[in-house]
């Protein structure tokens, strides 16, 4: 071969060598970059949204930072968060509630996840049998229905204990219901009721208690789980002594007072299923409903990784909604 047809050839194999290694390694950056992407376009009627109780053990015993919250549900494919203030105790000790939104709202814009809710615990017993104690417990929720506001957030979750006795729990929720309401309706922010332990576990005394508040900004949010009634000692947690005996048709008298829905999940059998909870049946209460917003994943359980019982609940969720009628 003449030299200068080698320097030719020689010249030729590097230049391919050298576009070949730099598509190899674009492509393994965009690996290493991507975040899981869910399509659900056209194949179910809901959004995904995260509830960040899902995490809640990362957070409370690993010290993960509850402020990457964004960025987690968005590399696992969510579109919507929700906030558990229980979880920024320590940051809104150490840095205050406003510089705490402030980091909150750039995250979720950089991730570009939208805010739906806070759910609220510990400010109080908005059904507390004293007016007194009931109205400072609306005084404390107000703090939140302004972060919602701030967040873009749509609603607040709160509790309604105070009293479990049904014969006082409904005027007492009701009024500390909509005292609230009355407050969060001039920040075009919803109050939403969980079946969340006690009387509120308990669906047609929600329903009453919907009916008597009589607001457009006061409904529910109905979990698939947490249906105990009554725990021992009058706890609010902790042994179940009595639960609510229809979780199905429970969820379907909520569901008119809807404003989201949390899909709550504990374990898994082989085939992916909920081993407590019939997901298609619940989804399709969902569905009859009219309901088309989001549904939230809240992986409760302790088999399976936190990471793990989100992507099977996720999957679930949109599995069974391909099978609906």
């Amino acid at each position: 071969m003449k030299p200068a047809n080698f320097t030719k050839l020689v010249c030729i194999c590097l230049f391919i060598s050298t576009i070949s290694l730099f598509s190899s390694c674009k492509k393994n950056k965009g690996q290493e970059a991507k975040t899981e992407v869910v399509n659900t376009q056209d194949t179910v009627f809901f959004k995904l949204s995260l509830a960040q109780w899902s995490l809640n053990k990362s957070i409370r015993f690993e010290g993960k930072d509850p402020t990457d919250f964004a960025q987690r549900a968005s590399e696992l494919g969510f579109d919507g968060l929700e906030y558990v203030s229980q979880l920024y105790k320590n940051r809104l000790d150490s840095i205050g509630m406003d510089s705490l939104l402030v980091v909150l709202k750039a995250k979720s814009d950089k991730y570009k996840i939208e805010n739906l809710i806070i759910m609220v615990d510990g400010e109080g017993n908005l059904a507390s049998t004293d007016e007194k104690e009931r109205d400072q417990a609306v005084e404390n929720h107000k703090k939140w229905v302004d972060a919602a506001a701030y967040l873009g957030c749509h609603s607040i979750r709160v509790n309604t204990f105070g009293t479990n006795d049904p014969e006082l729990w409904v005027d007492a929720a009701t009024d500390g219901l909509r005292k609230l309401s009355q407050y969060a309706a001039t920040k075009s922010i919803g109050i939403l009721v969980e079946n969340h332990g006690w009387l509120s576990s308990d669906a047609p005394k929600v329903v009453e208690v919907m009916k008597a508040v009589n607001m457009d900004n006061c409904g529910t949010l109905p979990d698939f789980g947490n249906w105990c009634v009554k725990r021992k000692d009058g706890e609010k947690w902790g042994e179940c002594i009595e639960e609510y005996p229809d979780m199905y048709q429970g969820i379907q008298l909520l569901m008119p007072y809807a404003k989201a829905v949390s899909a709550k999940s504990y374990d898994f059998d082989e085939n992916g299923s909920e081993t407590k909870i019939d997901y298609k049946r619940m989804m399709q209460v969902v569905k009859d409903a009219g309901y088309d917003g989001y549904v939230g994943v809240e992986y409760e359980g302790s088999r399976l990784s936190e990471e793990e019982g989100i992507k099977a609940t996720r999957d679930l969720l949109l599995k069974v909604a391909k099978e609906l009628n």
